[in-house]
């Protein structure tokens, strides 16, 4: 009788959204997404859960609608590094990942910033790698909205290059502190980092020994053909939107498929789609704890908001329990919401797609909405809930999941006491840390120092 092969073990982020069109800040039960305590109560319940990670999104302008902020879409929270320096003293295993934009940042600054959180938390950096051609955000840099839409990824993928170039220029053995002899730092250990291209100019030694991981854990979120190459190229994780079982299983073929083209094996990467836990004592009750959830969601105005970026149109004559507007979009009207996603298919077949489907199925403006804005997520009782995540990873959908909480910061509490019990039950997932660091937790090997020449205490890296 054949042994049968062992559980593919499931990994799990927690998400800390802050406030915006996921989380309900006006629910009763929401807390503060500034104060340090809402951070610190999440992290702690993840790693008492064994999460592997803690998550930080980023917002780097409030986002417009009709030249004003909507109140229930504003990204409102505390810089990113400093939350994740300060949960590193409160926390001893669970993963610290920051979203860091790739198009308004220099390598320097952030291969010093993500090698200093290494070092500090002993092991447990990531940084989630994202990319901007919005020139509304790019207005609050130094250099705007400069880069073209094409060259997104062509300047995240040098910037990377040369952060790694940066964190490879010490040796692990570089500090030697020796007393008796006075050398503090090994001959030939450090060495100077040039490069020139296309987006950077680079010169001289990094100040900041390799950490304990090496390179700090890339999470990369893009979802194009571009963002799915930059990822196989580059990350280690992918954070991604496809979170149903079909899409998610093609979406892991499509992805893992691709890494032989970069001499890379399916374990080194994973992929990690975002997704959202609603539980009930039935599967009727989660049902229908759900629905009250979508319905805080997307309340009247913010429905008619999201159609009116659609439109391009001011929609506020419109009752959002009613029909789908008649009138076809404005499609020359591209400022009306700003700071966002935009749909990037055209506006006036959108529309009557939605208008179709409305029709179809006696939906109003907002029943509209929920359905079209609903990304899946896992609705029923904690062992529905446990049987789908399991099924997902054992049978290549995903390698687990970013968990999103609806409030901040209890949402994901349930999940903690009534899931995560069950997965470890099958042995699906871990009961204990076996590792200190991240890349322990993930599977992930610790990339060795990129051969330079180390004869001379100047070399070239990179």
């Amino acid at each position: 009788m054949s042994t049968p092969a062992p559980r593919k073990q499931i990994h799990l982020g927690a998400h800390f959204p802050g406030v915006n069109n996921t989380t309900v800040w006006s629910d009763p039960r929401s807390g503060s997404q500034i104060d340090f305590a809402s951070f610190e109560h999440l992290a702690r319940r993840a790693e008492a859960a064994r999460f592997d990670f803690f998550f930080l999104a980023e917002g780097l302008r409030l986002r417009e609608h009709k030249g004003q902020l909507h109140d229930l879409d504003v990204v409102g929270r505390p810089d990113t590094l400093p939350v994740l320096a300060a949960l590193a003293a409160v926390t001893d295993r669970l993963g610290l990942a920051g979203t860091i934009n790739t198009t308004f940042n220099e390598p320097w600054e952030l291969a010093r910033q993500f090698a200093t959180l290494d070092i500090l938390s002993g092991g447990r950096a990531a940084w989630n790698l994202v990319t901007s051609s919005d020139a509304f955000t790019g207005a609050n840099f130094r250099r705007g909205g400069f880069l073209p839409y094409e060259q997104r990824y062509e300047r995240a993928a040098e910037l990377v290059q040369v952060v790694r170039a940066l964190w490879d220029s010490w040796d692990d053995d570089a500090v030697v502190a020796h007393a008796r002899t006075g050398q503090f730092v090994r001959p030939g250990s450090i060495r100077e980092v040039r490069h020139d291209g296309a987006h950077f100019q680079v010169r001289g030694e990094f100040t900041t020994p390799r950490g304990p991981q090496g390179h700090p854990v890339l999470f990369q979120a893009g979802d194009s053909a571009d963002g799915r190459d930059f990822a196989t190229a580059t990350a280690d994780v992918v954070f991604s939107a496809h979170s149903t079982f079909e899409a998610g299983q093609a979406f892991f073929a499509d992805v893992k498929g691709r890494l032989a083209a970069h001499r890379r094996t399916p374990d080194q990467l994973l992929i990690l789609p975002a997704t959202t836990v609603v539980l009930g004592a039935t599967a009727q009750e989660a049902a229908e704890r759900s629905h009250h959830i979508r319905l805080q969601q997307v309340p009247g105005p913010t429905a008619i908001a999201f159609l009116e970026q659609v439109w391009g149109r001011d929609l506020t004559d419109h009752d959002p329990e009613g029909p789908l507007p008649r009138i076809d979009p404005d499609v020359e009207n591209l400022d009306i919401t700003r700071g966002r996603v935009r749909h990037v298919k055209d506006p006036r077949t959108i529309a009557a797609a939605w208008r179709e489907q409305a029709d179809a199925n006696g939906w109003s403006i907002r029943q509209l909405v929920i359905e079209v804005t609903s990304r899946g997520g896992f609705v029923g009782t904690p062992t529905q809930v446990a049987d789908a995540i399991d099924r997902h990873v054992q049978e290549d959908a995903s390698d687990g999941f970013i968990l999103v909480p609806h409030l901040t910061p209890t949402g994901l509490d349930d999940v903690f006491d009534q899931v995560v019990p069950l997965l470890q039950e099958r042995g699906s997932f871990r009961t204990e840390y076996t590792g200190p660091t991240l890349r322990h937790h993930l599977g992930l090997a610790r990339p060795a120092p990129r051969a330079t020449r180390s004869h001379a205490d100047r070399a070239l890296v990179g």
